[in-house]
């Protein structure tokens, strides 16, 4: 038996070598129940679960394990799936009415080859409707709350998922991101978050694509090599490609403090500063840009390609009038009136970005960001209004992570190292269009010493 804390802090890796010394899968997975009863009535994270389930996996992985044959390293491995991913025979609602009684019949491809590996799955976790907010909740399941402080947002819209991860309701979580949607929770929980570039996690069939190819399936995890195991099963052949690239021997990062004007609220900015100058002193080259303002026309695509998706969706549902949020409906209606015309425009200024930043990544590695302008902000408020004293709108706390999902790179947020007690702070660090191993090489290495993970003392 591996000499530990409780078993639901064990990461992916320290569980299989507890199972490797005798440790009883079932064992975990009870630990791991019993947490959940005691803390999501707290957080209200996982919204289904699926107890009978994942004891029957875990005696199946017990099996696995005794013959000496697991069927990977996250064999046992007690795991959540966003409300928005199908998991067969687990409704799946995407947060909304409209789908309130859905049970979907097959896993989707990453949840299959996550049950093929042996992965325990728990159950579905919380979003905000349609996933298309930076908070989370919605009229089936209500808010969720931050595991540092209950009455803060993790944010959205993968914020029951990195609130089951950080609170040890589970050791991973599937997750979407199609704007930020896995990097800024990650940053709001002191997690470690990663979007795979585009095509790198394929998805097969799900609920419909709303964000086109912005939106990609990826890993939630408190350590990067959790994350680096997550990606061995669910990556795809580009993935699988990349296996004997190594890390940079001095990779050349540059660091934006912002994007344009965007006002970031001084904490992050000083969390940040802090990471960069320790991060020089260890020898790394880091290029501080004065300013950098590639990104800044997505402020005006991004509305056109989201509300359109929304518009496009509800046309699909006669009766949605009675059984969506009056945001939803809103966003529907800014949808409707964007023309053909309109929606090509926005895909051809997303080319344009798409070469500038190519010409970008010929003079740097990676671009090192703020994950998130703001920190948490209360549960229930879709955003702040104001970030550094001044006034911002809904995507004003989000303005450095939809440039990934735009553009189809990779991108992970990383948790600050920070005072205690000070809740997290994560960075971000965006690399070249397939260039996934690349990252998570470099972060695995600078793992402890610029950014490490912490349990929140609210579940103290």
């Amino acid at each position: 038996m591996v000499d530990t804390g409780p078993l639901w802090t064990l990461s992916a890796h320290e569980l299989a070598l507890a199972y490797a010394a005798g440790t009883s899968p079932r064992e975990v997975i009870e630990a791991t129940l019993s947490h959940i009863d005691e803390v999501n009535p707290r957080l209200n994270a996982v919204i289904t679960l699926d107890a009978p389930g994942a004891l029957a996996a875990a005696d199946a992985s017990g099996r696995r394990w005794r013959d000496g044959k697991p069927a990977s390293p996250l064999d046992g491995v007690p795991i959540t799936v966003k409300d928005n991913i199908l998991v067969a025979g687990l409704r799946a609602t995407w947060g909304s009415k409209l789908y309130r009684d859905f049970v979907p019949d097959e896993d989707e491809l990453p949840v299959r080859r996550m049950r093929e590996a042996g992965a325990v799955i728990l159950g579905k976790t919380n979003v905000p409707e349609f996933t298309v907010h930076g908070y989370t909740d919605n009229m089936l399941f209500g808010t969720t709350g931050n595991p540092w402080n209950p009455a803060l947002t993790p944010g959205g819209s993968s914020g029951g998922a990195v609130a089951a991860v950080a609170s040890g309701m589970c050791t991973l979580a599937l997750g979407t991101d199609g704007g930020g949607s896995i990097r800024r929770p990650a940053a709001h929980t002191g997690l470690v978050g990663f979007k795979p570039s585009r095509d790198t996690v394929p998805r097969g069939k799900g609920f419909p694509a709303i964000l086109g190819g912005f939106e990609v399936i990826g890993p939630i995890a408190r350590c990067v090599g959790d994350i680096i195991r997550s990606m061995d099963v669910i990556g795809g052949p580009e993935w699988r490609a990349t296996l004997e690239e190594s890390a940079l021997p001095r990779p050349r990062i540059a660091y934006a403090p912002t994007f344009g004007d965007a006002p970031v609220e001084p904490v992050i900015r000083d969390a940040i500063e802090r990471a960069v100058a320790q991060a020089r002193a260890l020898g790394l080259d880091i290029e501080t840009l004065s300013s950098f303002t590639l990104a800044d026309p997505l402020a005006e695509i991004w509305p056109v390609i989201s509300q359109t998706g929304v518009a496009w969706l509800l046309d699909q549902h006669h009766d949605w009038k009675d059984k969506v949020a009056p945001a939803i409906a809103e966003m529907a209606a800014a949808g409707s009136k964007h023309s053909a015309r309109d929606y090509l425009d926005a895909l051809d200024r997303v080319a344009g970005l798409q070469r500038s930043f190519d010409a970008f990544f010929t003079q740097y590695d990676f671009l090192l960001t703020p994950a998130a302008a703001a920190m948490p902000w209360p549960a229930g408020e879709p955003h702040p209004t104001a970030i550094d004293g001044c006034t911002v709108g809904p995507r004003g706390h989000a303005v450095f992570t939809p440039i990934a999902n735009a553009l189809g790179l990779p991108a992970m947020s990383l948790p600050c190292i920070v005072d205690d007690g000070a809740l997290p702070v994560g960075l971000q660090l965006i690399a070249a269009r397939d260039r996934d191993r690349r990252l998570l090489n470099f972060a695995s290495a600078q793992e402890g010493r610029l950014f490490a993970h912490r349990w929140p003392e609210a579940l103290g």
